[in-house]
């Protein structure tokens, strides 16, 4: 069973249609990345996903619940963590934890343990009777996610997670989301680092003015613009000039003694070369492959550099 999904979703907001019938199915265990310029409509469509607002058309189920008919038990099953940090720097963070075990009515001796649980797993036992407004953002970025896990979520959405952090905070907040999905949870991730979503996302859908315009693993996205080549180095030049005569479209980059061999970035089509090169007793000294990154396909796809968000 998918954790998400989503047919037709249409949203407007008075004579602006922000959504234009938005397709999304995202597997149970998997992280699903929503990449978008500002103004896009991701922040819309996990509204819509998240309960907080209806759809206008279109129909969807998160954790296998209808969210305009079933809210409540979507609600149930869901944790969102926004870009700006819920975390009271009032209180403490143990203090944090406790105030939203309550809410989750827990129970005084189940909510203690969940809290515990989490301080330990999200390394803040040393900061947890310390003022969350103390925290680093780092910190604080940990302790908001460990409050959404309180109530043990199946989906968790994740609206740029690591906005403002450093690299390190960056790096660790990914290992937390890399095991989370190892348990099992669900995560919706939206950010403005492509980055980001390279490194964390099984599936990569791109929303561009209300419509998904593609949609597939970073590899596969990456496959579909042009620019990806195989770098064939050479140290004898004659073996060079062979490989030249023999492989279509290639070009010598430069003067170093190398060829530059456009491709798909397939395994098959580097298997076709190869092959091709060894039927003709061509010698390779060394090669390397080169495929577009997101930076390239969300370009690409969107067609507006100027609201491109960069890593």
């Amino acid at each position: 069973m998918n954790a998400i999904k989503a047919t037709g979703l249409r949203r407007s907001y008075g004579d602006n249609e922000v959504l234009k019938g938005v397709d999304l199915n995202v597997q149970r265990g998997t992280v699903f990345s929503l990449l978008g310029a500002n103004g896009a409509g991701k922040t819309t469509a996990v509204k819509i996903l998240s309960t907080l607002i209806r759809a206008h058309g279109g129909s969807a189920s998160v954790a296998g619940h209808d969210v305009a008919n079933d809210p409540d038990a979507v609600r149930a099953a869901i944790g969102v963590t926004g870009q700006f940090s819920a975390v009271d720097n009032l209180m403490t963070g143990r203090e944090n934890l406790k105030l939203m075990a309550d809410l989750h009515h827990l129970g005084k001796v189940a909510g203690k343990r969940r809290a515990e649980q989490l301080l330990e797993q999200f390394d803040l036992v040393d900061a947890a009777d310390k003022s969350a407004s103390t925290y680093s953002g780092g910190m604080r970025r940990r302790l908001d996610l460990a409050m959404t896990l309180v109530g043990s979520p199946q989906v968790i959405f994740l609206d740029e997670p690591t906005t403002g952090l450093d690299p390190r905070s960056r790096r660790t907040m990914w290992q937390i989301v890399r095991e989370l999905v190892a348990s099992g949870v669900t995560i919706f991730l939206t950010t403005q680092y492509l980055e980001e979503a390279d490194e964390l996302a099984d599936r990569i859908a791109v929303l561009d003015h209300g419509k998904i315009v593609a949609e597939g693993t970073a590899d596969e996205l990456k496959r579909r613009i042009p620019g990806g080549h195989v770098l064939l180095q050479f140290t004898d030049p004659r073996h060079l000039d062979a490989a030249l005569r023999i492989v279509r479209n290639a070009s010598r980059d430069g003067e170093a003694l190398a060829l530059r061999v456009p491709s798909d970035g397939s395994v098959s089509s580097l298997k076709t070369l190869l092959d091709r090169l060894d039927e003709n007793s061509v010698l390779v000294d060394s090669l390397s492959t080169h495929t577009p990154d997101l930076d390239d396909v969300f370009l690409a796809l969107t067609g507006n550099p100027d609201k491109v968000v960069q890593s």
